[in-house]
């Protein structure tokens, strides 16, 4: 007979079965992250901050496994393959030219002058193994919210609802549980709060929905891994050291300045123009969903 860890058939197509999982998912990923919070926001010493973000950042993930064992009684459907080699290098490189093109605006402008010492350090031999590790750094600390986010909550949702209502829904959580640690932490700009969270909220549901429309486009959750570990890398420490940062250069760059924002919400428009991609015959999910049933 068939039977799923909640004492009834389970059915991976079903849409009450997909709404059952982002429930708990949901509960779980907001529950442990709650402890991320409490030491993110009570963390003053750079160490101790660093790794309850990091902590922070892998509750999603942690949160997304225990759902699908409880649920399916595997680890089938987060989408770890590779796939198409053509996603894996937008998803590398647009964060990389998104970010020079806002970098480079305040660069030629004069607004936030560009560094000449930070350049001789950055284009050094010597910052070779600091750029890798910062880079695999960045990728494990982005896997852990991809596969959350990406790997279960948009496939999952996608099962019962079309791309608009879900990359909406879902970029709006996201940018819900960033909440905590920008108003009760220093994960904010340098400027007013209220202007950190004015700009940061449009450029997360836009990363959103590109992010959920890469996803499902792709049928890879490594490709969401790429894309936002290379944009946290880039726009939060490669082109900052390039840049003489001035009060005017804070607002427009990095993650809470209104230049990400704006680029991002037009690129997010540029993936919902092309939703019937994902929304018609596009490889949402790998074919590993080939059995979900646990037989006994």
């Amino acid at each position: 007979m068939t039977s799923s860890a909640v004492g009834h058939p389970y059915d991976p197509r079903s849409p009450s079965t997909a709404r059952r999982e982002v429930i708990v998912f949901l509960v779980l990923a907001f529950a442990l992250s709650s402890i991320g919070w409490f030491f993110t926001t009570g963390s003053t010493a750079a160490e101790a901050l660093l790794l309850s973000t990091v902590f922070t950042m892998w509750c999603p993930g942690i949160a997304a496994v225990v759902t699908r064992l409880y649920c399916q009684r595997n680890l089938r459907g987060f989408g770890f393959r590779v796939g198409e080699a053509r996603w894996q290098m937008i998803a590398i490189f647009l964060p990389i030219l998104v970010g020079l093109l806002i970098f480079g605006s305040v660069w030629m402008t004069g607004i936030g002058p560009f560094n000449l010492e930070g350049a001789a350090i950055v284009f050094s031999i010597g910052f070779v193994p600091v750029f890798l590790v910062s880079i695999v750094f960045n990728l494990f600390a982005a896997a852990g919210e991809e596969i959350g986010w990406r790997g279960l909550l948009v496939p999952e949702m996608a099962k019962f609802m079309g791309f608009t209502k879900l990359a909406l829904l879902s970029s709006a959580i996201w940018a819900a549980w960033h909440f905590p640690p920008i108003v009760f932490s220093t994960y904010h700009g340098e400027g007013p709060l209220w202007y950190s969270l004015a700009v940061f909220v449009p450029s997360v549901m836009g990363a959103g929905i590109i992010l959920a429309w890469l996803r499902l486009r792709s049928g890879s959750v490594i490709a969401a891994v790429l894309f936002h570990g290379f944009w946290n890398y880039f726009i939060q420490q490669f082109y900052p050291l390039l840049t003489v940062q001035t009060p005017e250069s804070a607002m427009i760059t990095g993650e809470f300045g209104w230049a990400a924002a704006a680029v991002y919400i037009l690129l997010a428009l540029v993936c919902w123009h092309f939703r019937g991609a994902v929304e018609s015959g596009g490889p949402r999910s790998p074919p590993e969903h080939a059995e979900h049933v646990q037989q006994s």
